[in-house]
């Protein structure tokens, strides 16, 4: 069986349970603890090989386990040629010759024989148990396909039962002799007993199950690749670019130009046409929200009723109210076919699109609803409760929580997950709440000026990792959301800016709306993007959005 490495030189070496093995998955990054004894020996490189050298600037880089994880993604590639030359120059092979001669016995499926070679690998007991159940549980399927239902019996009484291992999955495949169909209740397939498909499959299962030090994870490298970037992505605090962007060929380093901060367009009164004056409500209107198809608006009036509008015709297509109850706040149903209301008798109702009543929940704990939100799924409809309480309502377990804050709440934002909740105080602070499962509060935004009006903040960028809100001081404040720390104050207003928001399509594009009568739409500041900082040694555009 051989106990040293390979003498003959990896090009002449048959390549059929290498080629085999480039489907094996890339998450097997664990190493397990391997006994001692000669097949161990025979599964790892010499010392003479370089086993005990390093690499790199550091010294923690093994240049075996280098080397090998090269050789397996050249392999994975499908470079088979410079794999076997990077084994045959470097001295180091990928896998031992017992490992190579156990990967070919079980791609070409000779079960037996891949179980008594296994013995000699230097496995754990546990673990080679583990594995010889994978290899006898396809011998027995394949007996059974072949109808040879004496030896798949044989094989499940002398050799799968007494490894002791997985007995409720023992039962299932004793069924399987009695009655067939039950091999299909195992989501087993007849194409998993077929040839060298099944030896793949098996070969997949094993890759998983053996120590990574034993057989080198598929696509290694690129994993480890990937989590680098993933690192530097991570702590580069202005990371505003999609991922086409990074590269390989240096560290990933944004700068302040890929955040919003030039004024590219300021609208001012006047410039909008009006385009239809809807009458009918008896009091001031408090809330106003746009459908989500853009094609119908809904207006509630101060303790007063609910209308719906056509946007192209101006023309009010229904009327919303409750005898004896007023509305004071309103929303759509993320798909457009239903609203809900909150009510001036501390109600939360849902309706069609004809009025026709859906449900209502009252709460015990709740004061007066104002500020409403619903999840994208529909379960979860978020109120403004009290002054200082927020109440999430699970419509499906009928149950709520509340977040109780430290003052008064002028405003809340959801996120596009639906997973956090930004919420606004009076006392000039912007808190950020996880609302999956217990609410928790997660990061404190400060620096921004609010005394006496409303001032609205929102998520944005790339994957939502910014803060932005306005100001009374008329700047618009751009945080960090992870660390929370503040990156930018952008001047220009000549009024308090009570609300902004970030486009969803565009993710260096800003806007702003001022006390001073003018909208104004952020963007990058090209004349540093074009002279000043880059990343990745390229300079950014703006994925060609004005």
């Amino acid at each position: 069986m051989g106990v040293a490495e390979d003498s003959e030189p990896p090009l002449k070496r048959v390549k059929g349970p290498l080629e085999e093995s480039k489907s094996l998955p890339e998450d097997h990054s664990t190493t397990i603890s391997v006994s001692c004894s000669l097949g161990d020996q025979m599964a790892r490189p010499l010392t003479s090989q370089g086993d005990g050298e390093t690499i790199g600037s550091q010294g923690v880089i093994r240049k075996a386990e280098f080397i090998k994880i090269i050789t397996r993604a050249l392999y994975s590639l499908g470079y088979d040629k410079s794999g076997a030359l990077l084994e045959e120059e470097s001295g180091i092979p990928l896998h031992s010759s017992v490992v190579n001669l156990f990967m070919g016995q079980v791609t070409n499926g000779k079960w037996d024989d891949s179980v008594v070679t296994l013995r000699t690998i230097g496995l754990s007991d546990e673990i080679m148990k583990s594995a010889s159940f994978l290899i006898l549980e396809q011998k027995f399927l394949e007996l059974l396909k072949m109808e040879k239902v004496a030896a798949a019996l044989d094989t499940l009484r002398n050799e799968i039962v007494p490894l002791h291992v997985n007995l409720d999955r023992v039962h299932k495949l004793a069924s399987c002799i009695i009655s067939p169909s039950q091999c299909i209740r195992l989501g087993i397939s007849g194409q998993d007993t077929e040839g060298t498909k099944s030896g793949s499959k098996i070969l997949e299962k094993l890759q998983k199950l053996l120590p990574a030090a034993i057989m080198i994870p598929e696509k290694r490298l690129e994993h480890l690749v990937e989590r680098a970037l993933d690192v530097q992505r991570e702590a580069c605090v202005f990371h505003n670019t999609s991922d086409s962007d990074l590269s390989l060929y240096s560290d990933h380093q944004c700068g302040k130009n890929q955040i919003p901060s030039q004024t590219l367009q300021v609208k001012e009164n006047g410039q909008v046409l009006l385009k239809h004056t809807l009458c009918g409500h008896q009091k001031p209107v408090l809330i106003v929200s746009w459908s989500p198809d853009d094609s119908q608006i809904l207006t509630c009036g101060q303790d007063e009723v609910i209308r719906r509008w056509d946007v192209s015709s101006g023309e009010c297509l229904h009327v919303y109210e409750k005898t004896g109850v007023g509305l004071i706040s309103c929303g759509w149903f993320p798909d457009g076919r239903g609203i809900f209301a909150g009510m001036t008798d501390k109600s939360i109702c849902l309706w069609d699109l004809d009025g026709r009543d859906l449900e209502c929940w009252k709460g015990q704990r709740t004061l007066r609803i104002s500020d409403m939100a619903i999840t994208d799924d529909g379960k979860r409809i978020i109120s403004v409760c009290r002054e200082s309480a927020i109440l999430l309502l699970d419509r499906e377990a009928k149950f709520d929580r509340l977040i109780e804050e430290v003052d008064m709440i002028t405003s809340f934002s959801l996120s596009k997950d639906n997973k956090f909740l930004l919420v606004n105080l009076m006392n000039q602070e912007i808190h950020l709440w996880s609302i999956e499962g217990d609410p928790k509060l997660i990061s404190e935004y400060k620096g921004h000026k609010r005394t006496r009006f409303v001032i609205r903040s929102c998520f944005g960028g790339l994957d939502q990792s910014f803060i932005a809100s306005g100001s009374e001081d008329s700047q618009v404040y751009i945080w960090h959301r992870c660390s929370g720390e503040l990156l930018l104050a952008l001047p220009g207003h000549s009024g308090a800016v009570n609300c902004v928001s970030w486009n969803p399509g565009n993710l260096h594009m800003l806007a702003s709306a001022s006390d001073d009568g003018t909208i104004r739409i952020w963007g990058l500041d090209r004349f540093n993007l074009k002279g000043g900082e880059q990343s990745n040694g390229s300079n950014h555009q703006c994925n060609g959005r004005s």
